[in-house]
């Protein structure tokens, strides 16, 4: 044989070795670690067990759901998810699933109340008012109960706001009660005064983004933020005058906002027709 031919046909004998190589199983299973939380943390599909398994861009789903809405809001889920190009959805459609055992509901309960419930913990983090505010959180079936002892009254309302206003949240009991002998030595350091290092802009245009899209007030896509040494612009539309105010209160309140511009959100002109 030929040495060329030759060549030929021992690079085609390597190749189908060769190409696992070029496999990144690391970022296949971060991937499919992003999309399974993804499935988790969605209300509509987290009752159900959903098999991924991520190859390079391309995700295949499997397992069994109830209906065909659930079948192709899992494949939109997936193809929402960074990184993943292309869905091989091999969902099947099993309507006997309305049957399915009361603690798989009982679970995605869990799950959902567990999450609504850090949400909250992290907005109340976030805001220069209750950053340091011993407040515990719980949420039963998005029934959310605050409690412990903070020292202002502006502490325990805006707790009850940031709940009330959370995304998911049905009914807030606000059980947080006053500590007199510390609103009295807290009068000597005002809540608005600076306690820490300036954190960065990064920082205070992360928490603000994700502090409208925790809320079910706001829609954040429609929302853009700015901020140079804390003075933060909002620009972007909303629907109302109401939401505009709610937009430029939940930035005022984050930690490191010096001050908020919100003459570029606009509000939105109703069309008559």
């Amino acid at each position: 044989m030929p040495f060329f031919p030759r060549l030929a046909v021992l690079a085609a004998t390597l190749l189908p070795v060769m190409n696992p190589a070029f496999a990144d199983p690391v970022q296949d299973a971060r991937l499919e670690g992003s999309l399974q939380t993804a499935l988790s943390l969605n209300r509509m599909l987290n009752p159900f067990r959903i098999d991924v398994v991520v190859d390079g861009k391309q995700a295949r789903l499997s397992g069994e759901v109830e209906n065909t809405v659930e079948r192709q809001l899992a494949e939109h889920v997936a193809l929402a998810t960074r990184g993943i190009e292309q869905v091989d959805n091999q969902l099947q459609v099993n309507a006997q699933l309305v049957e399915r055992p009361l603690e798989l509901r009982a679970y995605a309960q869990r799950l959902e109340d567990a999450t609504l419930a850090a949400v909250i913990r992290a907005r109340l983090l976030w805001s220069r008012t209750t950053e340091k505010a011993p407040i515990e959180v719980q949420s039963s079936e998005g029934v959310v109960t605050l409690r412990g002892r903070v020292d202002s009254t502006e502490a325990k309302e805006l707790a009850g706001v940031v709940a009330r206003t959370t995304d998911g949240v049905h009914l807030v009991n606000n059980l947080v009660s006053l500590d007199t002998a510390a609103m009295a030595k807290a009068r000597d350091n005002p809540v608005g005064a600076p306690t820490g290092p300036q954190p960065s802009d990064s920082w205070i245009v992360d928490k603000i983004q994700n502090s409208f899209r925790f809320s079910r007030n706001l829609d954040g896509l429609n929302l853009k933020v700015a901020s140079e040494e804390g003075l933060v612009r909002l620009s972007g539309e909303v629907v109302s005058s109401e939401q505009k105010t709610i937009a430029v209160e939940i930035a005022r309140q984050i930690i490191g906002v010096r001050g908020v511009d919100a003459d570029l959100l606009k509000v939105a002109t109703k069309v008559e027709g």
